[in-house]
């Protein structure tokens, strides 16, 4: 029982730190960020910050990458399968992580974040397609197959997110979800010699 309350109160204080970083991101340059800040807003002392995150740097790699995942998660209800309907719920989900609110980059956020959100995206999509392309490949394809795909996804919903492509987010992820598996398909027949179309 007291383990329980232990690691109910440890998940309060961490969201507590998360919740005052996050208030600060939208009125402060990262860089006058100080923990003393963060630690004033959620009510704990900066031994308390220090028993969950290195520093603010850390603080900030653990909110994008818990989002990123939280978004394939929320799309794909957790069902992890390498098919046209995946592929589309997979863009989706990096257009959801790429509007999220949690983290309104002020101008001085454009070099630190934005590099950091895109490797986080890019990391969770090869754990997902790692996971549902290993029925379908040796690990020697895997190693090549996996980052294309991954940056195709990626690639698909940056262009909806920075405004590139006037398409809405739906559209956009019908046309990589198609360009992938027809890709994936193509590839497969040529493989196994059936290249007759």
């Amino acid at each position: 029982m007291a383990t329980k309350v232990m690691n109910v109160r440890t998940t309060q204080t961490k969201q507590s730190l998360i919740n005052a970083f996050i208030q600060f991101v939208s009125k402060k340059d990262f860089e006058k960020i100080t923990i003393a800040d963060i630690t004033k807003a959620a009510q704990v002392n900066r031994a308390t910050f220090y028993a969950h995150f290195k520093d603010k740097f850390e603080l900030l790699d653990f909110i994008i990458g818990d989002s990123a995942s939280a978004a394939i998660i929320n799309r794909t209800t957790g069902e992890v399968k390498f098919d046209q309907d995946s592929i589309h719920k997979l863009v989706l989900a990096l257009c959801d992580f790429y509007e999220q609110p949690n983290i309104r980059c002020r101008s001085s956020y454009v070099s630190l974040v934005v590099p950091q959100l895109k490797e986080k995206a890019l990391n969770e999509l090869r754990v997902y397609l790692s996971k549902s392309l290993k029925h379908l490949y040796s690990d020697e394809e895997m190693k090549m197959y996996v980052p294309i795909y991954a940056q195709v996804i990626h690639e698909g919903a940056i262009q909806w997110a920075t405004g590139i492509t006037i398409m809405n987010k739906e559209e956009v992820a019908k046309r990589v979800a198609l360009l992938v598996i027809g890709g994936f398909e193509s590839s497969a027949r040529t493989l196994t010699g059936d290249d007759t179309q």
